[in-house]
């Protein structure tokens, strides 16, 4: 198993929202892949003391412990228990109720001798490859389904869509969002290797098309998972007149990972 991994934060002016990090476990067999894409709130109050940055640290430091360690709980069970663990840890003190409480995308994955199972939740993505080389994407594309319009601002967002019913969900302070996930399993013999990028690294096939998820695996192997990220901030520079970036950030954290099974 080899595994490879970078991370980028969009300005070296803000903290890097995003958090990633990979286990194998004491056994020997198997390991775990967390990565989250912590929510930037608008300027202003979000009902929180803390930062994204150490509750995106909180519910990935949960969901690796939990992951690895409680194999006998699914990997929508490990999100609800994680969520509940880190909205304890700042309850008494913070408005979890806030629309803009701190949140964060969601991929994880595990897997044994026997299986890969994994959980996508919100506009990160999972890739699992085949050992013939097909690469079949994990998605949770709620975001590309609201109505027109929904995106226009903040407010509108925050009113109609940002975690309710038929609009989008992210890991907030709300366990029952885990429900709301992608999930799936695979025979482990299905699986060569799996990669997991933020939407900052995922421009490369979604935003720039510069090729589709077969070709974006491809480029993380040949290149690495930093040379991808250099290649987004390429695309990003040269887009002056924002053709492809239309919507969000001129510069994105970004974050991908690399795992040969």
């Amino acid at each position: 198993m080899r595994i490879d991994l970078a991370t980028e934060p969009g300005s070296p002016e803000r903290p890097n929202e995003d958090w990633v990090s990979t286990s194998a476990p004491a056994a020997g067999q198997g390991g775990t892949l967390v990565l989250l894409d912590g929510v930037t709130p608008p300027a202003g109050d979000d009902g929180c003391v803390h930062s994204v940055p150490w509750f995106t640290a909180r519910l990935g430091g949960s969901l690796v412990e939990l992951s690895a360690s409680r194999r006998d709980l699914t990997l929508s069970e490990i999100l609800a228990a994680s969520i509940h663990r880190t909205a304890d840890a700042h309850r008494s003190g913070c408005d979890l109720s806030h629309p803009r409480t701190p949140q964060a995308t969601v991929v994880l994955a595990r897997w044994d001798d026997r299986r890969v199972e994994h959980l996508v939740l919100s506009d990160s993505v999972l890739l699992l490859e085949a050992p013939d080389g097909t690469v079949r994407p994990s998605l949770d594309d709620r975001l590309d389904r609201l109505p027109p319009g929904t995106l226009a601002s903040e407010e509108i967002a925050d009113a109609r869509a940002r975690n309710k019913e038929g609009g989008f969900f992210t890991a907030a302070a709300d366990p029952g969002v885990a429900s709301r996930a992608v999930t799936g399993e695979t025979p482990r013999a299905g699986v060569r290797a799996l990669a997991a990028m933020t939407d900052g690294a995922s421009r490369w096939t979604e935003m720039f098309g510069e090729g589709d998820w077969t070709a974006a695996l491809e480029m993380l192997r040949k290149a690495g998972p930093q040379g991808l990220i250099g290649r987004v901030r390429e695309l990003e520079r040269a887009d002056t007149e924002r053709v492809h970036l239309r919507r969000g950030k001129r510069h994105d954290d970004a974050t991908a990972v690399l795992v040969e099974l």
